[in-house]
């Protein structure tokens, strides 16, 4: 069986060495400890649910969501503003395509004077 703590491993090292750096972390932390954080900053990062899963190692993006559901609560205002930042994009877009279009096709006159004549 695999054992994740070797008593020499690079793991081991690496911890001690942080743990003489800084004397507040505790003996037990461990990696693991990390995960909820690791998975918040790159939620915040725009890292999507797929990504994350890979990154956690869960077994499906579900599973991922059931754990980590309270990092995403911030998505729904983001996916909203993004949708009326499309739709409002879309609709003056295509209001001032047509409007350009229309300024194209008038007479110089009208187009300075907004009166034909």
């Amino acid at each position: 069986m695999w054992n994740p703590k070797p008593a020499n491993g690079w793991l081991t090292r690496a911890l001690n060495a942080l743990r003489e750096e800084h004397k507040t972390i505790p003996a037990t932390f461990t990696p693991h400890d990390v995960r909820h954080p690791a998975a918040s900053l790159a939620v915040s990062s725009g890292a999507k649910v797929k990504v994350l899963q890979r990154m956690l190692g869960h077994a499906s993006a579900a599973m991922t969501l059931d754990t980590y559901t309270d990092l995403f609560d911030d998505d729904l205002d983001d996916v909203a503003a993004r949708l009326d930042h499309k739709i409002t994009e879309t609709i003056v877009g295509k209001k001032w395509a047509k409007w350009r279009a229309n300024k194209k096709r008038t007479p110089a006159s009208q187009s300075l004077t907004g009166i034909r004549g």
